[in-house]
């Protein structure tokens, strides 16, 4: 039997996500509920469970407030967020699973089973997640990466491109390291295009920081940086030659 503590500012969804946990996870016992920081602490000073489901932004602060005064929680968290695109961004960024409210069935279960088989984020991903959170408008200084077997975090800065392989994406660093993430190009694309990443290829996404020269002859290539071609697709030259002639005004 496992135990779980729900942590989460609106009733209607705490109610929600109980009954849920009570009708279709007989395995759980919800033992504790809380819709602030205050009670969430006086609860988890009483006893602390298995699984804690953590809303993040709370009435009288947030959920990195409880993970501040509990540093040595051994609960794992499976995080609680309403559908807010500068919300779902910084999970991304700090590759750490999530579930949105209204809660979907196969979220849930996804959630759960994931819980009962992670190590938790460490202190750099939290801390990832939280800077993001807090100052959605500024440029992240750093992503956390899935690999095959663990998670790698890296500066955006550090990054020269990422290029598809198949569903997945390898990402080339500046010290010239490689990296198999087990996400696929687009995903990183639609994360990364906002802060001077460039989509110039099916196959490649260009931090446009490491872009030495775009050369017009063989179809249309980039010159980097660090000595590598990468070819731009016909669609993208008008889009890549207005972005150098910008960034060289």
């Amino acid at each position: 039997m496992l135990t779980a503590i729900i942590i989460e500012d609106m009733p209607e969804s705490l109610a929600l996500l109980k009954q849920e946990i009570t009708t279709q996870y007989p395995e759980i016992e919800v033992v504790g509920t809380a819709q602030s920081v205050v009670e969430g602490a006086k609860v988890l000073r009483k006893i602390q469970a298995d699984i804690l489901f953590l809303d993040i932004i709370l009435g009288d602060g947030t959920g990195f407030d409880i993970l501040e005064i509990f540093p040595d929680l051994k609960s794992k968290i499976i995080f609680v967020t309403a559908s807010d695109e500068f919300a779902l961004r910084a999970f991304k960024f700090a590759a750490i699973d999530y579930v949105l409210k209204p809660y979907s069935d196969e979220e849930l279960r996804m959630a759960i089973t994931r819980a009962k088989e992670q190590i938790q984020p460490d202190e750099e991903r939290l801390s990832i997640l939280k800077d993001t959170l807090i100052a959605p408008e500024q440029r992240p200084d750093k992503i956390s990466l899935h690999t095959l077997d663990k998670i790698i975090i890296v500066s955006l800065d550090d990054i020269i491109r990422c290029e598809s392989d198949s569903n997945n994406t390898i990402f080339h660093l500046h010290d010239k390291r490689r990296i198999f993430v087990t996400k696929t190009l687009k995903y990183f694309s639609d994360l990364l295009q906002q802060y001077d990443f460039v989509r110039i290829h099916q196959s490649h996404l260009v931090n446009l920081q490491y872009i030495s020269a775009y050369i017009k002859t063989d179809g249309g290539y980039l010159m980097l940086k660090n000595g590598e071609n990468v070819p731009v697709s016909v669609r993208k030259k008008a889009e890549i030659i207005e972005i150098l002639d910008r960034m060289h005004r």
